[in-house]
């Protein structure tokens, strides 16, 4: 039995931090963050991998992103 979840029906949200200018965005699918696993890819490469995280790394990441302790 495989642990991957199917997400050839997944709706993607592209962050809100995104540039708009087809830079540095990130998608991930928020209907998988209940089942404590959140796919996460790049929205540039729609077909290509795709990240799944704990739904407790994703919260401290979005946590760290919102603080402004990731800005370069």
């Amino acid at each position: 039995m495989s642990t991957t979840p199917d997400l050839s029906r997944a709706e993607w949200v592209k962050s809100s931090y995104s540039e708009g200018n087809g830079g540095n965005c990130v998608e991930w699918a928020p209907a998988y963050a209940p089942s404590g696993a959140v796919p996460v890819r790049d929205s540039k490469d729609p077909h290509g991998p795709v990240l799944t995280i704990t739904s407790g790394a994703w919260s401290s990441f979005v946590s760290a992103v919102r603080g402004g302790e990731l800005d370069a």
